[in-house]
């Protein structure tokens, strides 16, 4: 029986319950910047564990090696290394990708984190011209992982985290009109919950596509936490209320709370742990998971359309028409 971990857990906790888990472990980490949940995943993992090598992805490879600098700090026994990694361009992604599939002493990829991502961004588009939120959240973050898939599936015991949030409740995915009318209709919490229900999507798919293959995919909520910079951009004044609003018109008893739940940085990323490490998430593959369990519906924030196989199934298609390659598993 597992233990019962709950929004207090810490990500520390959680280092050192799966310490055997990670020893050895090569774990690939995207959207790593000093103060964010990347960096303090990874930072944890060095500090309380074995790890043999962190990758450290980031659109800025010069703030990935500060993180990098204050691990090999904490432990010099861990290899870390950095890669460049826009994830809001294609053409960026697949060169990231080529040089991970490269790295001939990099023999495999034992976990996969897709931590990276935007948040209630002002209305944009990619190189490639998509939504810059769905663009960066879910299309380079699904490209790139299919196109290291190889590696990852070399290792015995292969994993991919998708980094979401209960943001997903903020809508499903808009088949007909991914980008808003070119902006006209645009709603960041609106475009942010698109975004992170592909996440949550994407998690379902892999299982279903991989799990036969020892791929075992979870996505996440990691709660809400302050002091990280994801919404350094963001005027709460302002911005809370327009995202009350999104959530009362959609029926969600988000909309009618006072403020934010928060969280402390370790209980931040002990679901990141979780998903990372744990050896009994075995029995649930494709799972949605929060504080640090798997999320039940009575108790966390689950919209349907983020957990539906038809949904998931029809969203991977999409996904390959939009980046121009199909992954056929």
């Amino acid at each position: 029986m597992a233990p019962a971990y709950d929004a207090q857990t810490t990500g520390d906790e959680l280092v050192k319950e799966y310490a055997s888990e990670l020893k050895g472990k090569i774990i690939l980490t995207t959207g790593v910047s000093p103060a964010g949940l990347g960096a303090l995943f990874v930072e944890a993992l060095a500090k309380g564990g074995e790890p043999a090598i962190l990758i450290l992805a980031s659109r800025n490879a010069e703030k990935a090696q500060k993180v990098a600098d204050s691990l090999t700090a904490a432990n010099s026994s861990v290899s870390v290394r950095i890669l460049k990694l826009d994830l809001g361009s294609l053409a960026a992604v697949r060169e990231a990708a080529d040089i991970v599939n490269g790295w001939d002493d990099v023999p495999q990829i034992d976990v996969l984190v897709n931590n990276g991502g935007i948040m209630g961004t002002d209305y944009a588009v990619s190189p490639d011209g998509f939504e810059s939120q769905f663009a960066t959240n879910h299309l380079g973050h699904f490209l790139f992982t299919n196109l290291i898939m190889d590696k990852i599936l070399k290792s015995p015991t292969p994993r991919v985290v998708s980094v979401s949030s209960d943001g997903h409740r903020l809508n499903p995915i808009r088949w007909a009109d991914l980008d808003f009318s070119k902006g006209e209709t645009y709603n960041k919490w609106h475009a942010y919950g698109q975004s992170k229900t592909a996440n949550i999507l994407m998690a379902v798919s892999l299982a279903k596509k991989l799990g036969p293959k020892g791929l075992l995919a979870f996505s996440l909520h990691p709660g809400v936490i302050g002091s990280t910079q994801l919404g350094d951009h963001i005027d709460w004044n302002v911005d809370y209320p327009t995202l009350n609003a999104v959530d009362k018109a959609l029926g969600n008893t988000e909309g009618f709370a006072t403020g934010f739940k928060w969280k402390t940085e370790q209980e931040g990323i002990a679901t990141h742990v979780f998903a990372a490490l744990a050896p009994e998430l075995k029995e649930h593959n494709g799972a949605y998971l929060d504080n640090a369990h798997v999320a039940h519906p009575e108790r966390e924030t689950i919209k349907p359309w983020a957990v539906s196989r038809s949904e998931a199934e029809r969203l991977w298609k999409l996904s390959e028409e939009l980046v121009g390659q199909k992954f056929s598993y």
